[in-house]
């Protein structure tokens, strides 16, 4: 997988095609990114760079409820190699 800006969006559209909000803020939060209130809000880290930004989003799309059905073909297609990777590596 390439780290470019291109990546991020796409994993962002994953998320948003499941209804979940990205927002990028400052804060301590140690991982990268939090879940507010069960709200489907994903919040990352801002100063995160791109590839820091992409692994934080492949380490958290795999442990959220995606609706695989409302997501594109391209989106289903990068949620399976996610889920993959995230099953191998563990």
């Amino acid at each position: 997988m390439k780290y470019t800006q291109s990546t991020v969006d796409k994993l962002e559209d994953i998320l948003g095609e499941s209804g979940y909000v990205v927002r990028y803020e400052r804060g301590t939060f140690q991982s990268g990114w939090c879940l507010l209130e069960a709200r489907k809000v994903v919040v990352l880290n801002k100063f995160l760079n791109i590839e820091g930004r992409i692994n934080t989003l492949m380490e958290i799309i795999p442990q959220l409820a995606i609706e695989f059905d409302k997501l594109t073909h391209e989106s289903q297609k990068l949620y399976e190699d996610t889920v993959k990777k995230s099953v191998t590596e563990a």
